[in-house]
Formats: structure tokens, C-alpha cells, sequence
């Protein structure tokens, strides 16, 4: 536990943004996990709308500081080379 003011009030800070970014990040992880298993059925248009809103969701990630830009880019440019190859 801390002792001293400043460490306590950092320790209420960080449970207040831990309970703030979970949900985001929560997001993100279904978001992908969603565009995984429909890489697996091999539908091109169910995977088009999917990665359109991962693409929102990474940028809202972005926006937050959770996750760096090019992290986003990177992640974005795998995905929608996978999506290519199965068109």
C-alpha cells in the first residue's frame, strides 16, 4: 500500500484509468478475435464490414493512447493483406 500522498493519489489514478481503457481494449481484443473466425469461413464481404469496424475501433484506441499509430497501421496492414489473399 503506499505511504506516501502522492503514491496514494497515483494508485487512484491508475484504478480510475484501468477501469476507463478496459472496455476499450476489451473491444479491440473482439474485434480481432471476430475477424479471425470469419477469416476461417472465407466470406469477402462479412470480412470487408469487420475490418472496417476494427479499422474504428483501433483508431479510437489511437485516440485514447492505448495503443501506438503505427502498432494500428501495422495490425491493419496484416488483416487487410489476409483479406486480399482470400478474395
Amino acid at each position: 500500500m503506499a505511504n506516501h500522498k502522492s503514491a496514494k493519489k497515483r494508485s487512484r489514478q491508475t484504478l480510475k484509468r484501468n477501469r476507463l481503457n478496459r472496455p476499450i481494449l476489451s473491444k479491440v481484443k473482439s474485434s480481432f478475435s471476430k475477424f479471425n473466425e470469419l477469416i476461417d469461413n472465407k466470406d469477402p464481404e462479412t470480412l470487408k464490414k469487420s475490418l472496417s469496424t476494427l479499422n474504428s475501433t483501433l483508431a479510437k484506441a489511437v485516440k485514447k493512447g492505448l495503443i501506438k499509430k503505427q502498432h494500428m497501421a501495422r495490425k491493419l496492414s496484416s488483416l487487410s493483406n489476409q483479406l486480399k489473399n482470400i478474395s
